[in-house]
């Protein structure tokens, strides 16, 4: 299994050390990403991604590295500490880059059988809005399988972390890491996503949509019979 861990700061604190446990608990080839060491340019706004073509972006050739490590991953994993209650600006601001990957504009069909998981650590509170905020993007990107971990640590170092919460978090990537497994080249979409991707399908056929996306749907074949889950011969 190629895993793909996505870390929304550059120390290796809480969250940091959470990913690598259930990582090398899963097994395989890890690649890590950190955030903003890797990328950290914000999104210009500029929409050329939504109106044209995603090669436009003026940062696409610093944002092609993360974004082939994406595509490669069978696990995606995002991990962001709590910062006011949300993911860290790093991770916002990468994300914020992959908006034309979103079912309304052109997702790419291998995320349909993709596994994911958003972790987030606090001291206190706010995982579950931290990994919300992750997990909004990996829905709509299409990824068929999506897990969610917070974890309230009670520390602002791994160190610090008390042995009973180690023992939980250890115990519980444990099973996260048997149900990833299990699922290892079975993950297909839930009923919400085949709803939603149908929504959508409605919307790029009916005329005056841009045209890039429709286009794209087009070549897919997804406005007739293709569904990008199964197995057909699709356009490219």
């Amino acid at each position: 299994m190629t895993i793909t861990i996505i870390h929304g700061q550059s120390h290796k604190g809480s969250t940091y050390h959470v990913a690598r446990m259930l990582a090398d608990k899963v097994g395989g080839e890890v690649n890590e990403i950190f955030l903003p060491r890797d990328f950290n340019s914000d999104c210009a706004g500029c929409t050329l991604c939504f109106a044209r073509s995603e090669k436009l972006c003026p940062h696409r050739t610093a944002l092609e590295p993360v974004t082939k490590a994406i595509d490669e991953a069978d696990l995606i994993i995002l991990a962001s500490p709590v910062y006011v209650f949300h993911v860290t600006g790093s991770m916002k601001t990468l994300l914020d880059h992959y908006g034309y990957r979103w079912m309304i504009h052109r997702p790419y069909e291998g995320m349909f059988m993709k596994q994911a998981v958003c972790i987030s650590t606090a001291a206190g509170g706010g995982t579950r809005s931290t990994c919300k905020d992750m997990a909004d993007s990996l829905f709509f990107w299409g990824v068929a399988r999506i897990y969610r971990r917070g974890f309230n640590v009670s520390a602002v170092s791994w160190d610090g972390v008390p042995a009973g919460t180690k023992s939980k978090i250890d115990k519980s990537t444990d099973r996260l890491a048997k149900k990833i497994n299990r699922r290892y080249g079975r993950a297909v979409p839930g009923l919400r996503t085949r709803v939603w991707f149908e929504i959508m399908r409605i919307i790029h056929r009916k005329p005056g949509w841009c045209k890039a996306d429709t286009d794209y749907w087009e070549a897919k074949g997804w406005n007739g019979k293709a569904r990008p889950w199964k197995k057909s011969k699709q356009a490219v």
